[in-house]
């Protein structure tokens, strides 16, 4: 799907209220951020991300906040990629 800030995909099914936004960065590789209606400082206070940053915030988010939690779910990378190529075709 895309909208004005972008591809995106829904992150868990049925939740119609969170997006991930996908996109190439400078380099190529594939970024993500995140973006919840019922929540618009997520996307204010986080910035685009590779796959490396978000395993290291994963890690840490896990370590420090919630260990049952694993924030990786959101994050699809064969997902991302697929999105890109359709939406460059």
């Amino acid at each position: 799907m895309k909208d004005e800030r972008g591809v995106y995909y829904h992150p868990q099914a049925g939740d119609l209220l969170s997006r991930v936004y996908v996109r190439r960065g400078p380099d190529g590789e594939v970024e993500f951020r995140l973006w919840q209606a019922d929540n618009p400082h997520v996307w204010e206070r986080h910035p685009w991300l590779n796959m490396a940053d978000i395993h290291k915030a994963a890690h840490f988010y896990r370590q420090e906040r919630s260990p049952n939690i694993d924030p990786l779910q959101l994050y699809d990378i064969s997902v991302a990629r697929a999105l890109l190529q359709e939406d460059k075709a």
